[in-house]
């Protein structure tokens, strides 16, 4: 029980100082003082008084969701004298297959670099900075050669990096089951079983009703309330269409404010002036993903604004404090060697991979103002997506996830599972590219935002594992008559036909 008070007056004091030096803080002392010449402030109840002005004038809920979202970002305390990077990756095993993943990629960044003689980051020309002003809105329709340009790695080559992790202090002899070696994840990590998941998503069962499935025309209340927790238990239900963007944006605590806006326009204009190399990586993952896909084509220009915009962003460097991946570093040019010259590139911290854009391609439908698909995204990001490509013991990294997919479908479907290990063709190596995006770009755009209205409403990516076990489920009769890889890989090619809720519930209750 003493613990429990230490930490929480530990975490109290972690969001007190976090706040403190947030634009809220400074908007909440303004209202404060301001409040004070009005006639039903008495300095006798001075304290009530200003309180009750703050929830009647709306701040204290502002104040609440703040409160929350950090609530949801903070890593639980750890023990007082656990190192640092124990808050990033409690186990060392994961931190060191982290840090060398990490060096491939920055090897492979900067080998293209030295090939291409393309500078890691350069000031473009005046002549440059203003065409680029002039078509900030229409980028899709330059046409750069990124022939020699490729993706410094691609999902396959990160499972790969997964499938080779291995715990020196676990004998795989010891504890042998039927299931032991069935799967290509061959580290023990605590993941739930479907009596857990049904206790876990109790309002996935089949006596709920789910939008998706049994709609109706209504105004959520949390809407008018603003309320972040209420919206976030409201979207477990899935979110209506219309209200989708509010909803998403509220749970979020995405603000969209005149600092917000102001933060994006500073944003652009570092593109505007400094060309990087990654640059060349995200118009050339663009124009591989979403430049070809029926639902997100159109968002290109879009596409191109917010990722550019995010490679700058160094606000997104405060998520490796419980990232268990560190910021990649490289020297000033000419200052090789030199550690007092070593700057974080890019500046946000992360290097996109091959299928990045299609992070952000849904949100398109969603948002049509690009500071508020940016800030909605970034969010995203912070929350969710960067545990999709690195590795930790996190029950929402993609480790997690693939020991849970594989777990779900040999207790489930043993036979199925059997069959297509015998074959060659490991269910993970189909299913890891849906669950590495969190299927955007494989479900139809209105069956994925409802997938996603689940991983925000339960704060966790581990549905999408459920879904992946849920879709060979379903394409159980045929995946038992195909004889290789490929058949398989073409039985499960089309997802966009699939309905998310009906699957999960199924999978879950039935």
């Amino acid at each position: 029980m003493m613990e429990e008070g230490a930490d929480l007056s530990v975490t109290i004091a972690q969001i007190v100082h976090r706040l403190k030096g947030a634009h809220l803080h400074s908007q909440l002392e303004k209202q404060a003082r301001e409040c004070l010449h009005r006639p039903e402030i008495k300095l006798e109840s001075l304290k009530e008084d200003v309180r009750s002005f703050l929830k009647a004038s709306g701040w204290e809920r502002k104040l609440q969701n703040a409160v929350y979202r950090e609530l949801h970002i903070l890593p639980p305390p750890g023990h007082p004298a656990a190192p640092p990077e124990h808050t990033k990756e409690p186990l060392v095993y994961m931190r060191k297959a982290q840090a060398s993943w990490e060096k491939r990629i920055l090897k492979s960044l900067n080998s293209m670099c030295t090939e291409l003689g393309v500078p890691l980051a350069r000031k473009r020309p005046v002549s440059e900075q203003k065409e680029l002003t002039n078509k900030w809105n229409e980028m899709g329709t330059d046409e750069p050669d990124l022939s020699k340009f490729r993706p410094v790695y691609a999902p396959k080559d990160f499972l790969e990096v997964l499938i080779s992790l291995k715990n020196p202090n676990y004998d795989c002899r010891e504890g042998l089951t039927a299931n032991s070696h069935w799967g290509l994840i061959q580290i023990s990590l605590n993941v739930r079983d479907i009596p857990q998941m049904r206790e876990a998503y109790p309002e996935l069962s089949l006596t709920c009703s789910q939008l998706g499935i049994d709609d109706h025309a209504h105004i959520p209340p949390v809407v008018s309330e603003q309320d972040s927790a209420a919206a976030q238990q409201y979207s477990r239900q899935g979110c209506p269409t219309g209200f989708r963007a509010q909803l998403w944006a509220l749970i979020l605590n995405a603000t969209n404010e005149p600092e917000d806006i102001m933060h994006y326009e500073q944003l652009k204009a570092a593109v505007i002036h400094h060309d990087l190399l990654v640059d060349n990586l995200i118009y050339k993952d663009v124009k591989l993903t979403a430049s070809n896909d029926d639902y997100y084509f159109v968002f290109e220009d879009f596409l191109y604004q917010v990722l550019l915009c995010f490679s700058r962003d160094t606000a997104v460097l405060e998520h490796f404090s419980y990232n268990s991946a560190t910021p990649p570093k490289s020297y000033i040019q000419g200052k090789t060697g030199a550690e007092e010259f070593t700057v974080v590139y890019p500046p946000n911290g992360v290097i996109p991979f091959h299928g990045f854009s299609m992070y952000v391609s849904p949100l398109c439908f969603l948002y049509n103002e690009p500071s508020r698909l940016y800030s909605v995204f970034r969010e995203m990001y912070v929350r969710y997506f960067f545990r999709l490509h690195s590795i930790s013991s996190s029950p929402s990294g993609i480790v997690s996830l693939c020991l849970q997919f594989e777990r779900l479908l040999q207790n489930h479907l043993p036979q199925l599972f059997y069959h297509l290990q015998a074959i060659g063709a490991q269910p993970l190596r189909i299913a890891f590219k849906w669950m590495v995006r969190a299927f955007s770009g494989y479900l139809s755009t209105d069956q994925l935002l409802l997938l996603w209205d689940r991983i925000l409403g339960y704060d966790s990516l581990e549905i999408v594992a459920v879904l992946a076990a849920a879709v060979f489920t379903f394409r159980a009769e045929n995946l038992m008559e195909v004889t290789s890889l490929a058949s398989a890989e073409a039985v499960l090619a089309d997802l966009s036909t699939l309905k998310v809720m009906p699957l999960l519930q199924v999978f879950l209750f039935a």
